[in-house]
């Protein structure tokens, strides 16, 4: 099989910190809708539209790099490099984080969610250099592990991104909930554009390749006699767009429209909110903590123990920040049994992508349909679990969507990447139905999604078998 090529950790290292910030800012969102809701006067179909804004920026930004791309005859990423890439995305986003100035000082939520958008469309260009390149700095075998604890990482920006923001509008947890400014808004984004500013030129001037040399290796290795035109006449692919944009929707709707559902069915108030959007956001964190373990390519027993370990750890940092910031442990500690199931249904699947997407969507459809019919606490901590079992679905649905794509992988991912605007659309249809019915009823839209990802596991595991793939060689 070729040599053994070992992950360049001082440049994934470094890489990592662009997964961080989307991370951060995305569950941030969590903490703004309400926020904006109150402030606004908004329906709860309306605050849904910072969702919205924010990721249908991954289609708008996909769209126009393929229309530069064709307008220049080459790919902008390889024309301009992965490294200088990278660098004009964060500088994207930080532009954005400079609206929140006039946007608060004007109170205009349409500037807010342009702010949000720019951030957004910035995030577009990174995801489509980052992905790919944190598979190439390594062995190809581990590529999509190592993809799982980036997004590891890319969680521990979401499990502090609620705390702090919500920190800097209400301040500390225990003054309970001050007068609500959005003034209050400008700081921390204009402290994220600064940090933007500062990675994108540590980047520019760090060891990061602009030109991986696996990429080529990696489409060889893939191509095959069966390539086609184009990556959309692969039904494996189009069934798994589809998919994406149900995933990062289900993902995304459950934690939006938490907070709306605590403060109206169970009387929190906004700050208080906060480290539950925080435990769902941590929740995949600690999923993908444990789902990473073989990307450090120790034997079984000690990857078997390291599963065990990490989640756990990952669950110390979600207390620890909690504790720092203020807030009562004393209601999370029962979650630890919670994860004993996560962990217990990720041995089960032997790492097989179709297996863990089929596993994780029904036990996901099965915590959404008791956080439906059961209140307080209970319904809180199902919610939340939805967290834990989405953890690991987005490289489970990548790999198994591209798969045998051949010289179309690129093209493929690309596609893929577009699919990010379902976190946006779900999340508004959610609020819709929420207006309609209940908020707490509107969960019935993630047990649709939940219930497609169920039937994607089993009818690309058919396609594929009919294109003479392995799904054994397939990692997940």
């Amino acid at each position: 099989m070729g040599q053994t090529q070992k992950t360049n950790w001082s440049q994934f290292i470094p890489l990592v910190t662009v997964f961080f910030f989307w991370g951060f800012v995305a569950a941030s969102n969590d903490i703004l809708i309400p926020v904006f809701k109150k402030a606004f006067d908004l329906t709860q179909g309306q605050s849904q539209l910072v969702s919205l804004a924010f990721y249908i920026a991954y289609t708008v930004g996909s769209v126009i790099y393929m229309i530069i791309s064709m307008i220049m005859g080459k790919d902008l990423i390889n024309k301009i490099g992965y490294k200088n890439s990278l660098s004009l995305g964060l500088l994207i986003s930080a532009l954005g984080t400079l609206l929140f100035i006039p946007a608060a000082n004007l109170h205009s939520y349409p500037l807010m969610l342009s702010g949000l958008f720019t951030v957004a469309l910035g995030f577009s260009l990174q995801q489509t250099v980052a992905n790919p390149l944190a598979i190439a700095l390594g062995n190809p075998s581990t590529g999509s592990q190592r993809l799982t604890l980036a997004g590891g990482i890319n969680n521990l920006g979401t499990t502090i991104g609620p705390l702090i923001v919500a920190y800097a509008i209400f301040g500390h947890a225990s003054n309970g909930e001050t007068e609500l400014s959005i003034d209050a808004v400008k700081i921390p984004y204009l402290c994220l554009g600064l940090a933007f500013l500062i990675v994108a030129i540590f980047l520019k001037f760090s060891s990061l390749p602009s030109h991986p040399e696996q990429e080529e290796e990696n489409i060889d290795s893939e191509t095959n006699s069966k390539d086609r035109s184009s990556a959309l006449k692969y039904p494996q692919l189009l069934l798994g767009m589809i998919a994406i944009f149900l995933y990062v929707g289900v993902e995304v709707s459950t934690a939006s429209n938490l907070p709306d559902y605590m403060e109206k069915e169970l009387g929190f108030s906004i700050a208080q909110v906060a480290p539950y959007v925080s435990l769902y956001w941590a929740s995949m964190m600690i999923g993908r903590w444990g789902g990473a373990a073989e990307a450090f390519g120790l034997d079984k027993s000690k990857t078997m123990i390291l599963k065990f370990i990490a989640p756990y750890l990952a669950f110390g940092v979600f207390l620890l920040v909690n504790k720092i910031a203020g807030h009562d442990l004393q209601p999370f500690y029962f979650y630890a049994a919670i994860i004993l199931v996560l962990i217990l249904a990720d041995i089960s699947t032997k790492g097989n992508p179709a297996r863990i997407l089929l596993t994780f969507s029904i036990i996901g459809i099965i915590a959404l349909l008791i956080g439906i019919n059961t209140k307080g606490i209970i319904s809180v901590y199902a919610i939340t679990s939805v967290g834990l079992f989405c953890s690991t679905l987005w490289p489970c649905i990548f790999a198994l969507a591209i798969k045998g794509l051949g010289k179309n992988t690129s093209q493929g991912s690309s596609f893929l990447i577009m699919m990010i605007m379902g976190g946006g659309i779900v999340s508004y249809l959610q609020g819709l139905l929420a207006d309609a019915t209940s908020i707490h009823f509107s969960y019935i839209a993630g047990i649709i999604c939940f219930a497609y990802l169920a039937f994607y596991a089993i009818s690309s595991t058919v396609i594929l078998k009919k294109q003479g793939i392995d799904l054994n060689e397939i990692e997940s």
